[in-house]
């Protein structure tokens, strides 16, 4: 009895002259950076903004950061394979698994960088169209400038283009992208973007028009 009352004692002295415990606290995670659009994208959206939207006198192109993830400024839902069948774009003859890629890749945000390549300057915004420094071509200062061709009329601003990601055929010879063009007066449209590859070289197939907006209209054209 002796032993053991001796034994508790020195395991209790021990105790109190032990180090407190340090206690570790998980690291809060940080926050998920999101993806940047790839490279091979950037050639479809060349095509669409210089067959659609790009003209002679066209000298800033404003562009969202973050490809968009909605195809109608009234439907905030994000698109879904069945969605597409319901709308019957194209009169239906989009492959499937080019709807399935495209509406996967549409499902989150992505990061436009400074790699587009048609022609003009552009600058990109970002939320409610605060202007972002990076720009490409030529570095366009924080308060635009009217400028005038040499017959004097002043020259336009594209503002602004909001992309979506593109979706690709298994094969990788049919493309999908959604842009839209809504303009600060609220006016605008967006439009869907078929391509097919040729011969080695991209090209549009056709084109639908998903919404338009006029002056007292709402985007689905109703007053």
């Amino acid at each position: 009895m002796a032993f053991w009352c001796k034994v508790m004692f020195l395991v209790g002295l021990a105790l109190v002259h032990a180090e407190p415990a340090i206690v570790f606290s998980a690291a809060a995670p940080e926050p998920v950076q999101p993806e940047s659009v790839p490279p091979e994208e950037y050639p479809f959206y060349d095509l669409a903004v210089e067959a659609k939207f790009l003209t002679s006198r066209t000298r800033l192109v404003v562009i969202e950061r973050m490809t968009t993830t909605r195809l109608h400024p009234e439907t905030p839902q994000l698109p879904t394979v069945a969605w597409f069948a319901e709308q019957g774009f194209f009169d239906g003859r989009l492959p499937k698994d080019l709807i399935r890629d495209f509406v996967a890749k549409v499902q989150r945000p992505a990061r436009l960088d400074a790699r587009f390549a048609f022609g003009a300057r552009y600058r990109f915004v970002s939320g409610e169209g605060v202007p972002e420094t990076e720009a490409a071509v030529t570095v366009v200062p924080a308060a635009w400038p009217v400028e005038e061709d040499g017959d004097g009329d002043a020259l336009e601003t594209l503002d602004r283009l909001a992309f979506s990601r593109v979706g690709l055929t298994l094969r990788g010879d049919q493309a999908l992208l959604y842009v839209a063009n809504q303009r600060p007066d609220t006016t605008g449209a967006g439009f869907l973007f078929w391509f097919v590859r040729r011969q080695g070289r991209w090209e549009i197939y056709d084109t639908d028009v998903l919404w338009v907006s006029r002056p007292d209209q709402n985007p689905s054209g109703r007053r």
